[in-house]
């Protein structure tokens, strides 16, 4: 079953509890529309979880695509996504940005400070991810990108000068329930649900995350 950060989001998409990753995968697809890809896995080796790419300093154990190509492998096919879990049931599950969505990625702490600023100004969030190394990522329209350097200027902050990064075309994260190596797993701080099916633009967002990343520094 998918993890949920406790006190965020109730109402949910109805899910099986020990849902594999391969009908996750499958949901996401089809009741999001969204295209997925099967990455690497985690392998017990000794008595330890090592990344199947087989580099035991791997920083995103179980976690990272497995193939060069993983652009032209995803799909918002089920048929497809069946076929990519049948073959590896234990692959990490991953989004590629760009398409239907881009990602806004801040520090945890600047991402939680940004939802309760969000809540008291009643924005309209889209699905936003919290993962274990400390990042969380908010899902808006695609285009992102190449807004954001601008939108920072024009609220008096120097591109680069915030941990606020927009992640488009050629970009990925990863979905829960991936487990990253033995830090965790990927969870939802704002889960997807019919009502935020519509996504937010970046100028929606950029204000609260770009006040919460100015105090976290």
């Amino acid at each position: 079953m998918e993890e949920t950060i406790a006190g965020t989001e109730a109402v949910q998409i109805p899910t099986q509890r020990g849902e594999s990753l391969l009908e996750t995968a499958v949901r996401y697809a089809e009741d999001r529309h969204w295209d997925v890809f099967s990455g690497t896995w985690l392998e017990a080796v000794d008595g330890v979880q090592r990344c199947s790419c087989g580099d035991t300093a791997c920083a995103a154990p179980g976690a990272h695509p497995a193939r060069d190509d993983w652009a032209t492998q995803a799909s918002g096919s089920a048929t497809v996504v069946r076929r990519m879990w049948s073959t590896r049931p234990t692959a990490s599950i991953l989004l590629p940005t760009g398409r239907t969505f881009d990602a806004l990625s801040v520090a945890e702490s600047a991402g939680f400070l940004a939802l309760a600023r969000m809540e008291r100004m009643e924005l309209d969030l889209g699905p936003v991810t919290s993962t274990p190394d400390g990042r969380m990522y908010f899902f808006v329209l695609p285009g992102a990108g190449a807004k954001v350097p601008e939108l920072v200027r024009g609220l008096g902050w120097a591109p680069g000068s915030l941990d606020l990064a927009a992640l488009g075309e050629g970009g990925y994260v990863a979905a829960p329930p991936t487990r990253v190596g033995s830090r965790g797993a990927v969870q939802w701080a704002c889960r997807p649900t019919l009502a935020n099916r519509w996504l937010p633009d970046v100028e929606e967002l950029i204000s609260a995350l770009a006040y919460a990343c100015g105090r976290d520094r």
